[in-house]
């Protein structure tokens, strides 16, 4: 069954932690498996696994622990990746995997810059699982694992303020301003936009939801316009500017998991931080729509290998199967020019 391969695809990634390398880039490996399973390419985990799993470096031991008191002050502090992971695969074993996503969205939810927006993402695809009737101990423990890693980097996006204008999605995105200099890891540039003439404005121009079903369809049109950007924007930053669409499309796929007076706060934080990436690392100017002529993108995206590529693809078939804008399956294919193939032995 393609849930046991998945399944067989945590456990063999349960001992990685979720950086790797000296550049500490991020474990994508959690995050790729299940787009592949869940898109029909299940019989392709394992080879993909067998490539990217040597990559991966170790989970760090635990140390000093994480505790019901103790947490704040862990917030943020990535050194402590092995006692955030080992707290909360405790406290996963203690509860429904519901309860402890309840419990912990609303305290990571300020941070969801956390690693790029990695943590969010990783979270949402656990939940996807989760949602689809996955509720095996390998799921939930990915769930902790994820949870765990948001909470490690948790990162704010300064100057953020709540949508309160009248500009729909795709408008607010045109209108969000770059900072002065496009260069330097995500500190420096996040650290650029309180000084950044619009900025705050920029991310309260959006129209405020009437509700929570209008909240979901903003995140959806956010999703839409992010990925449609790609296709013209993507090429100053390959790797970076996926994560303006892929991170309000995780928050989107999260809240049937979620009550409904946490759907607001989270369309906030989550324009917040795409914003933020776009104003980090997105040219001013767009470059030509590429041609989309081909509306297997995720097929293409499985033979391609990188993990942004599959993520994006996902999302992008998303945005084309709910819009019919043939734009997306461009985006997608973008990608897909701009990343580097996977070679397989």
């Amino acid at each position: 069954m393609d849930r046991d391969i998945l399944n067989e695809a945590y456990e063999r990634l349960r001992h990685a932690g979720p950086e790797w390398g000296e550049d500490t880039l991020t474990n994508h490996g959690p995050m790729a498996v299940e787009v592949l399973v869940r898109r029909g390419h299940a019989d392709e985990v394992h080879g993909w696994l067998d490539a990217y799993i040597r990559r991966l470096d170790d989970l760090p031991a635990p140390g000093d622990r994480v505790t019901g008191q103790n947490w704040p002050e862990a917030l943020g502090d990535i050194r402590r990746i092995g006692d955030w992971t080992a707290y909360l695969t405790s406290a996963a074993g203690d509860q429904p995997w519901r309860d402890l996503l309840v419990t912990w969205w609303p305290r990571l939810l300020p941070g969801i810059a956390a690693g790029a927006t990695h943590g969010v993402i990783r979270v949402s695809h656990a939940v996807r699982a989760l949602l689809a009737g996955d509720e095996s101990p390998e799921a939930v423990t990915e769930l902790a694992h994820g949870l765990a890693f948001w909470a490690a980097r948790s990162t704010a996006v300064p100057g953020a303020a709540v949508p309160a204008g009248s500009l729909d999605a795709a408008e607010a995105l045109a209108g969000v301003p770059r900072v002065a200099a496009q260069r330097g890891p995500v500190a420096a540039r996040f650290g650029q936009l309180t000084a950044t003439a619009g900025w705050s404005g920029s991310l309260a121009a959006l129209r405020a939801p009437a509700g929570p079903e209008d909240t979901r369809a903003i995140l959806a049109d956010l999703v839409t316009a992010a990925t449609l950007a790609y296709g013209t924007h993507g090429h100053a930053s390959p790797v970076l500017l996926v994560h303006t669409a892929t991170a309000p499309n995780a928050v989107l796929h999260c809240l049937p998991a979620l009550p409904t007076q946490l759907w607001s706060p989270s369309l906030a934080a989550v324009w917040a931080a795409s914003a933020a990436i776009t104003s980090g690392w997105a040219p001013g100017e767009a470059a030509p729509e590429p041609a989309a002529d081909a509306a297997d993108i995720v097929d293409r995206a499985a033979a391609h290998g990188d993990e942004h590529v599959i993520k994006f693809a996902d999302t992008a078939a998303e945005v084309y199967d709910r819009t019919g804008d043939t734009r997306a399956l461009g985006a997608a294919l973008r990608a897909g020019e701009l990343l580097p193939r996977v070679a397989r032995q």
